[in-house]
């Protein structure tokens, strides 16, 4: 398989686990159950199912940890971001410490673009600042 075509999977895959982390914020669903609800859209075809399970589960179980990271670099309580934003930062978060195999700046970009689309105004640059001071962190590949 081609690197692009791997890459246009993966997007995809984050694209859907950001929408899975929403659903379980907003729904507090099993995952199981908004696994298959999500994988009943058509373009869920186009997304790499086992990335997108892994990466849902793990954003879920490491939600405490990824707090832990984020909380520190906020000027308000984590409860009161939106949940999109919570959504990116977990699933950004949970890349960046479980995936060093992806550079960290391809993590905060897609993170970036998810934002852009799907979050307020000016989210993409609160998502930005925050995955890149966790990236200098938790990253030895940070440069």
């Amino acid at each position: 398989m081609s690197n692009k075509r791997e890459f246009e999977r993966m997007m995809w895959a984050r694209r859907f686990t950001l929408q899975g982390l929403y659903e379980w914020q907003v729904s507090q669903s099993q995952v199981e159950e908004i696994e298959r609800h999500l994988a009943e859209n058509p373009d869920f075809v186009k997304a790499n199912r086992e990335s997108f399970s892994n990466m849902l589960r793990g954003a879920i179980r490491g939600q405490a940890e990824a707090n832990t990271l984020i909380e520190p670099l906020l000027d308000r309580p984590i409860e009161q971001l939106d949940l999109v934003e919570k959504a990116v930062l977990w699933m950004g978060c949970y890349e960046l410490l479980t995936h060093p195999e992806t550079p960290y700046k391809v993590i905060i970009n897609e993170s970036v673009n998810l934002a852009k689309k799907f979050g307020g105004d000016q989210s993409y640059k609160f998502i930005n600042g925050v995955l890149d001071k966790v990236a200098k962190k938790v990253r030895i590949d940070y440069q």
